[in-house]
């Protein structure tokens, strides 16, 4: 399989994927839609349509999963790769609480005093790192306290996260297939360890008293009186969470903003009429995917796809931030166009492993945008500064600067 893969292909690094990967997928979609790529030792759906199809399979040819270094971090079972009734059973853990209706009826009272709070820290400043000081901590705060862990300091659950991204994204092999990188998992070792240590005593109290949080429900929910939920099954998606539900809203509020920031008019435009914000981060998300590249397929026999023989037992990522770029549904792709006529992007993934927090981090990031523009509504970007992307898997402003007059 290896043999046949175009040099182009076979030479692309993991460095080159994390910092920049537009220029390879750009020519993936053209050249090689569905590609094996030796530096993730998995397949690559880049196309929109390609990515649709597989997504959209029937479980009987394709089964969600996670690709090999998710699974390593995740453990099982986790949302993301279960299937059948496992996979109904997790969504049914998870989404109640996630579902418009309920979230319409809690986050304008959950998210908006997270975000003037840390707004009041900074306004009169002049100056700030949004992502540190802003998108990320209002993501972090605004889940951790939905599912419970208000005692959990916001740089902790930050560290969380980046821990877990860098186990989650150590895809790397080597030409015989293991690991490129062993220690890369250590960090989200550390990370879960820690994770257990604080939850493990939250869950013990939640199993006597319950409370509205969202894992104290994940406990009880759908089991049978007088019996909660093997912590087994609830650890992996709590990972899950605290990984990608974690810092996804704040890397798609801080897309938006660094969109934003490229066409000054539109910045106005968003400023003075909020209700152009929605807008706003559809193009955001679209324009730099939060979720690039995330999800998987496997599939159950041989097949032949467009040509391509997809031998049984194929890992397929999903390369949803390359889908978004497709030049068949998206003129100049790689600008930033509040204009542009609205076509349904894949930000938050396809079928029925389709993100389950979707409308919650719109809502979140909606909200924190609102708050952001009203306090200040002279931002502008900081020119001592570039805007710094990064990320393969998930990916996102690493820093960005913002200035106003006070």
């Amino acid at each position: 399989m290896t043999m046949t893969t175009p040099s182009w292909i076979a030479d692309v690094t993991m460095e080159q994927l994390e910092r920049d990967p537009y220029p390879f997928y750009e020519r993936l979609r053209a050249e090689a839609p569905l590609a094996y790529v030796p530096a993730l030792g998995c397949w690559v759906a880049s196309t929109k349509e390609m990515c649709k199809r597989i997504a959209g399979t029937d479980d009987s040819d394709f089964e969600g999963v996670i690709a090999p270094a998710g699974r390593r971090t995740f453990g099982d079972p986790a949302v993301l790769d279960a299937n059948g009734a496992e996979h109904d059973d997790l969504r049914a853990m998870v989404d109640p609480g996630l579902q418009p209706s309920e979230v319409d009826r809690y986050v304008d009272g959950l998210a908006r005093p997270i975000a003037r709070r840390y707004l009041e820290a900074f306004e009169n400043d002049g100056k700030a790192d949004l992502v540190s000081q802003f998108c990320e901590p209002v993501s972090v705060r605004s889940l951790g306290d939905l599912m419970g862990l208000r005692s959990v300091s916001s740089d902790k659950l930050r560290e969380w996260f980046r821990k877990l991204s860098v186990s989650f994204t150590n895809a790397g092999v080597d030409e015989n297939g293991d690991w490129a990188n062993p220690d890369g998992f250590l960090p989200g070792d550390e990370a879960k360890a820690e994770i257990r240590a604080v939850v493990d005593p939250l869950l013990d109290a939640w199993t006597v008293e319950p409370d509205d949080s969202a894992l104290s429900h994940w406990l009880h929910d759908g089991m049978p009186p007088g019996q909660v939920r093997d912590r087994e099954i609830i650890y992996p998606n709590v990972f899950v969470f605290l990984l990608g539900a974690m810092q996804e809203p704040g890397h798609a509020m801080a897309s938006t903003i660094a969109g934003l920031f490229t066409r000054p008019g539109q910045l106005e435009r968003v400023i003075d009429d909020p209700s152009l914000v929605r807008r706003a981060i559809t193009e955001g998300v679209r324009w730099t995917s939060p979720i690039w590249s995330a999800v998987a397929r496997r599939n159950h026999q041989d097949m032949t796809i467009d040509g391509i023989e997809l031998p049984a037992g194929s890992v397929v990522m999903m390369s949803y931030g390359s889908a978004n770029h497709d030049e068949n549904d998206y003129s100049s792709p790689a600008v930033f166009d509040l204009d542009r006529t609205p076509v349904p992007n894949l930000a938050f993934g396809a079928g029925k492993h389709a993100c389950a927090g979707t409308y919650f981090a719109t809502e979140v990031v909606r909200i924190a945008l609102e708050e952001l523009f009203e306090a200040i509504p002279n931002l502008e970007p900081d020119t001592d500064h570039e805007v710094d992307f990064w990320g393969w898997g998930f990916r996102g402003p690493v820093e960005l600067h913002a200035a106003w007059e006070v």
